[in-house]
Order: structure tokens, then C-alpha cells, then sequence
């Protein structure tokens, strides 16, 4: 049942917001040009004919203006901007247009929401994310030390790559030209720099999840192979409220889901989606290689088992177990490797999914 009387779209900008209402009784309209000041908002709305319902898309803007009209009592939506109904003939974009649509799906109910998170559910995701910007950078920076040195026909051989003693090795290369040397040692420090980023993103990532309302979670979560504390609360902030999902949705709102093209008697799959959350879906897909190993718990696995309830713990090898047994199945029916881990990925979102909602 509708609720509110006036129902208003906001088109918002970083300098500007549009606003667009419409009167569900009389079905007047309304237009005006606001400023992102928040007060300057809720001083408009308090003009309209209430109750009122306000609607923006989810973008850079965030969730504080969400956040701010909740806490005067209107109920304000945040929609998916993927989700939003648009005309295939409608070829003109503007600010009132996008407002005045975005009222209009609000009043007939056709808007799909998007969950506003909490301050510090918010906070921990920025954690995270600036965590996932960090291991982007470092990977560049290899990269660009790397090749650098393979233009010079220098190659470690010496073992795997960025350990102790490849670190020790690229701190003995040393140029005759000056400006190379000064080149080879700018990307070396630029590694140097970004490695240590990372570690104090990691300490802090490390204290949150010991310590936090994501705690519980990390812990179950835990118990699953591949899944370590920084994965877990990655998974953790980035899904939020697990219970919006069950164990055969959860894959398609990381992207891991196949798609499809059918009509009458045929059914074509293709590629996964790749949409959604895709920290998440890197995460899944990167954690389902660990279970093409043999399940043999090590002393990190029992440690991580230590710190979760039994019947998590329980739970947790039936998962490892299953995983490791699809995984075998693959590998006899020769299975391309990259297209059986996806599938295995998609499996542990449902299993993750099963021990973040137990109680």
C-alpha cells in the first residue's frame, strides 16, 4: 500500500541536484534546481504535500543524503542504476528528465533499491576497497620494474619472483648511465612504497575483523578453504546483509552466473555476466583454486577452525569436502581449468552465503 502522497526524484551532482515531485493525487508536477546541501533539500521537500517518498540514483554522491532524510522520517531509496526502467525509443537525457522518471518508478513501485549501509559498514568497505586500489598499484609497479629490467636483458632466475631473495638480488643491479639508474631506482622505490601501503592496510584490515561488527562472519567464513581473514572480511563488508540473498541467488549478484540466450526449444549459456560486485566475484574466483588440492587441513586451516563455532566448523568441511570432489570431477572429464574454477567459484558463494546466515 502507498503510503506517501508526493513522491519526488533527485537527480544528484556533485555542484547541482534536480529535483522532480509528483502529487499522486492530483498528479501535479513540480520542478526546481537545489543546491547538494542537504538542509537546502529538506527545506524544499517540507513545501510539498506529505508524506513524502524521495528517490536518487546510487553513485559517487554516496549514501549521506539516504542516510539524512531517514533520519527526519522520510523514506528515501537508492536505486540501482542497472535496474532502472528506460524507454528503448527515448533518445533525450537530461537532469529533469532522469528526476522526473525516477519519480515515477517510485510511485508505481518499479524502482530496485539498493541496501545503505551503516557509517562504519561504509567506512570498512572504503578499507577494503582502498586495500583492492593498493594491490592494483603494486601489480603495475612490478610490472613496470620488471620490464625495465628485462629492456636491459636482465632476468631473475634465482626462484620465484618478489621474495626475500629476488628483493636482495634487485637491490645489487647497478647502470652505468646515470639517468637509467636513477629510473631503475625510482620504480624500485615506487614498489618499496606501495609494499609498505599495503602491510599497514593489511594491520588495519587484520584489527577490524578481530574486533567489529563483522567479526562472527569472518570467523565462519573462515572455515572454507581459500577463504583467509583478509578475503573474509572482504566478502564480509562488500555483501553486507547476506540475508537479501539464498544459496542460488548469491552467484548471480557477483557476476558468476552464466548468460543465457533462449527461445522456444533452444538454450544457449555463454559466458558468465560479470556483473554486480566485482571485488567480490575476484575474491570467489581466487579462493576456488585453493580446493583443487587435496583437503588436508593445515595449521593455519585448524587456527582458523579454532576461532568458529562448532557447527560452523562442521559445516565447513562438508564444503571443502564437496569442492574438492567437484573439483576432481572436472579434472577426469577434462575440463578447461578456468571454466571449472568459475563453476567451483559459484558453488563457494553458496556455501560462504550458508555460513554467513547461520546463527
Amino acid at each position: 500500500m502507498i503510503s506517501e502522497r508526493t513522491f519526488v526524484g533527485l537527480d544528484v551532482h556533485a555542484r547541482s541536484v534536480v529535483a522532480c515531485s509528483i502529487d499522486a493525487i492530483t498528479g501535479e508536477t513540480a520542478k526546481a534546481r537545489l543546491t547538494p546541501e542537504h538542509e537546502d533539500i529538506w527545506r524544499w521537500l517540507q513545501v510539498l504535500d506529505g508524506p513524502v517518498a524521495v528517490a536518487y540514483e546510487a553513485g559517487p554522491t554516496g549514501f549521506g543524503l539516504a542516510r539524512f532524510l531517514t533520519g527526519r522520517g522520510i523514506r528515501c531509496e537508492v536505486a540501482a542504476p542497472s535496474k532502472i526502467i528506460r524507454a528503448p525509443g527515448d533518445r533525450v537525457k537530461t537532469d529533469a528528465r532522469d528526476a522526473l522518471l525516477l519519480a515515477r518508478l517510485l510511485l508505481h513501485g518499479d524502482l530496485v533499491a539498493v541496501t545503505v549501509p551503516s557509517v562504519q559498514a561504509e567506512a570498512a568497505r572504503d578499507l577494503v576497497r582502498a586495500r583492492e586500489d593498493c594491490r592494483g598499484d603494486l601489480m603495475r609497479a612490478r610490472h613496470r620494474l620488471s620490464k625495465l629490467l628485462l629492456r636491459q636483458g636482465l632476468v631473475y632466475s634465482g626462484g620465484h619472483a618478489w621474495t626475500g631473495a629476488h628483493d636482495a638480488w634487485l637491490r645489487r643491479q647497478r647502470f652505468d648511465e646515470p639517468a637509467r639508474q636513477l629510473a631503475f631506482e625510482s620504480e624500485y622505490e615506487a614498489v618499496a612504497s606501495i609494499m609498505a601501503r599495503r602491510d599497514r592496510l593489511d594491520a588495519q584490515i587484520e584489527a577490524m575483523a578481530a574486533d567489529s561488527e563483522f567479526t562472527p562472519v569472518v570467523h565462519r567464513l573462515g572455515c572454507l578453504r581459500g577463504i583467509s581473514t583478509l578475503t573474509a572480511f572482504g566478502l564480509a563488508v562488500e555483501i553486507g546483509d547476506w540475508h537479501r540473498f539464498t544459496g542460488s541467488t548469491i552467484g548471480a549478484f557477483v557476476g558468476l552466473t552464466p548468460t543465457e540466450s533462449s527461445s522456444g526449444a533452444s538454450r544457449s549459456l555463454g559466458s558468465i555476466t560479470k556483473t554486480g560486485n566485482g571485488h567480490a566475484r575476484r575474491l570467489l574466483v581466487e579462493a576456488a583454486w585453493h580446493h583443487r588440492r587435496p583437503n588436508r587441513p593445515g595449521k593455519v586451516m585448524i587456527q582458523r577452525w579454532d576461532n568458529a563455532p562448532m557447527h560452523a566448523r562442521l559445516r565447513g568441511q562438508q564444503g571443502n569436502a564437496r569442492l574438492h570432489a567437484r573439483w576432481k570431477r572436472f579434472d577426469e572429464r577434462g575440463k578447461r581449468p578456468v571454466i571449472a574454477n568459475v563453476a567451483i567459484a559459484r558453488e563457494l558463494a553458496g556455501w560462504c552465503w550458508s555460513l554467513a546466515v547461520m546463527e
